[in-house]
């Protein structure tokens, strides 16, 4: 019997609880953009950053916080919100040192499952930081959840070819009997070097680049740019080992 830890995919938020939550570290991935906009936002010096899961709360918080309330439905900021969930929102001129109150339609919302569900730890993964994210799972050692956003629950390309990449990276060091981790790798395998025309294939592409975001996209496919570990600590996400 293999002593490697297992490592699972999930590929949508409605799939999440019937897998091991509180023996499992659970990666939050939201490519198109949260999870992207996290890593930047505090590789770029954001002193912390509270995820929450509805607008009226994001609002709330900020007050109390003195924060930057941000958040994005269908591409727009949110009326009542100061900043959208655009990384290039985010640069160290603007965020270092501050608070940073996010709310998105997908990301922050799996988040809030994951720990209602009781994982044992929560870290936030994207392209921009995937070696930070894949040093961690190693360093760690334990049980891995790779969480996918997805879109309103419906399977994304972008968040299982993430997950695709970090098992590339460190799928020796687990025991994956997973079918989604095995389709998820193969998908990354068979686009890896074409990341940047692929993307262009998937229907959030073609949904936020309505919007002009073709530049956003193109960096949160973008390995190790903002590479940082973002990790949930009391309520906030903050750079882990900072």
């Amino acid at each position: 019997m293999s002593s490697k830890p297992t490592l699972h995919t999930v590929l949508s938020p409605r799939l999440l609880d019937i897998y091991d939550m509180p023996n499992s570290i659970v990666v939050i991935i939201d490519v198109f953009r949260a999870t992207s906009t996290i890593a930047t936002a505090l590789y770029n010096g954001a002193g912390r950053i509270i995820p929450v899961d509805s607008v009226n709360k994001c609002i709330e918080l900020g007050k109390l916080t003195g924060g930057i309330t941000a958040g994005e439905r269908d591409g727009k900021v949110i009326e009542g919100l100061a900043h959208g969930n655009s990384p290039a929102e985010y640069p160290r001129s603007f965020i270092e040192g501050k608070t940073l109150v996010l709310t998105t339609t997908n990301g922050t919302k799996l988040l809030h499952m994951a720990l209602n569900n009781g994982a044992s730890e929560i870290v936030t993964g994207s392209f921009p930081n995937l070696s930070a994210v894949c040093e961690h799972l190693l360093s760690a050692g334990k049980n891995v959840i790779l969480g996918c956003s997805a879109w309103k629950d419906r399977f994304n390309l972008e968040d299982t070819l993430f997950a695709g990449a970090v098992i590339h990276n460190i799928k020796k060091y687990f025991t994956i009997h997973c079918d989604s981790s095995l389709m998820a790798e193969d998908i990354y395998n068979l686009h890896k070097d074409d990341i940047y025309s692929f993307i262009r294939n998937t229907t959030h592409w073609h949904r936020l680049a309505s919007y002009g975001l073709e530049a956003d996209l193109e960096y949160c496919v973008t390995a190790d740019v903002a590479n940082i570990l973002p990790i949930y600590r009391n309520g906030d996400l903050v750079a882990h080992n900072r």
